[in-house]
């Protein structure tokens, strides 16, 4: 879950990052008296996503930095669209800019590029999920992009669920001297009830053996659309089943259609393109307590 006290750690040092002694542009060429009023606007069509880390990023700069969001996350707007206005002083909004924008864009591209995925696949029992291909840092601003363009989320980090893949598995068998089976019961024995147990299986001979160690989940990787049919057909309703790999919006509906229950899709995450989002500032020379109208709540 993105919550506000992971924005204001993120922002933070975000912010000192790209500013740490100060905008010594806007300083120097800004009068200290100016006031700018911007919006946030929408070169392309999208969906949006991180309203919060925006505003977060003005605040945690100035303030007095005041940001009014005109959509919400998840929300679809077209090419032209006014996302956000914003009213502050001009040094401090400026000072803000790159990096409030370095987020909005990047998690309405995550979120725009979800959602054409879930787009893909509706009308199918299956859903998109994200993975653990995030950028290092931001995997809840990432995730939260996945579930504002209508995806869900795998598990968040290796510490939540058990998902066994082939290198699990070929180390436990040779040197713990046991079958896939025996070595899965052994696993499953070790966690509690509330615990998710995901096994990994490239070929169709390995699936009997997973799943009768009664297995939560299944995870078909790179299995063909032809082999994903017939693994769903041999699962026959014992687990959940996870398709995985080589995924792409050419071949998302096929795989969907196999019946599985479960995509996970990597490139929402990491091979997204950050959505042109851009801030249209105008500044005045007065001062900074001056207008009231400015006055819009965060």
């Amino acid at each position: 879950m993105l919550t506000q006290q992971i924005i204001d750690t993120v922002v933070r040092a975000a912010l000192t990052e790209d500013a740490p002694w100060g905008d010594l542009t806007s300083q120097l060429l800004i009068p200290a008296e100016a006031y700018a009023t911007a919006h946030l606007r929408a070169r392309e069509a999208g969906v949006f996503s991180g309203g919060a880390v925006f505003s977060t990023a003005m605040t945690e700069t100035d303030a007095d930095i005041r940001t009014t969001l005109l959509v919400a996350d998840g929300d679809r707007f077209e090419a032209g669209a006014t996302l956000a206005s914003v009213v502050g002083p001009a040094r401090s909004v400026l000072q803000a800019e790159r990096v409030a924008l370095n987020f909005v864009q990047r998690m309405s591209g995550i979120a725009t590029l979800t959602a054409t995925f879930v787009d893909a696949i509706a009308g199918t029992s299956a859903r998109v999920v994200d993975t653990r291909k995030t950028t290092p840092g931001l995997r809840a601003f990432e995730r939260h992009a996945v579930r504002s363009g209508g995806g869900q989320n795998h598990r968040f980090s290796l510490s939540d669920a058990v998902l066994a893949k082939d290198n699990h598995l070929a180390i436990l068998t040779e040197h713990g001297g046991l079958t896939v089976t025996e070595a899965l019961f052994a696993v499953r024995a070790q966690l509690s009830h509330t615990t998710h147990l995901e096994v990994e299986v490239d070929r169709i001979d390995q699936i009997e053996p997973v799943l009768a160690a009664g297995v939560d989940t299944i995870m078909l990787d790179n299995f063909t659309i032809d082999e994903l049919t017939e693994g769903v057909a041999l699962v026959a309703g014992r687990a959940l089943i996870e398709a995985s790999g080589n995924v792409n919006l050419t071949t998302v509906r096929a795989i969907a259609e196999t019946g599985v229950d479960v995509i996970s899709v990597g490139a929402l995450t990491h091979s997204v393109r950050a959505l042109d989002l851009g801030l249209d500032v105008d500044i005045s020379i007065a001062s900074v307590a001056e207008p009231a109208e400015h006055a819009t709540a965060r």
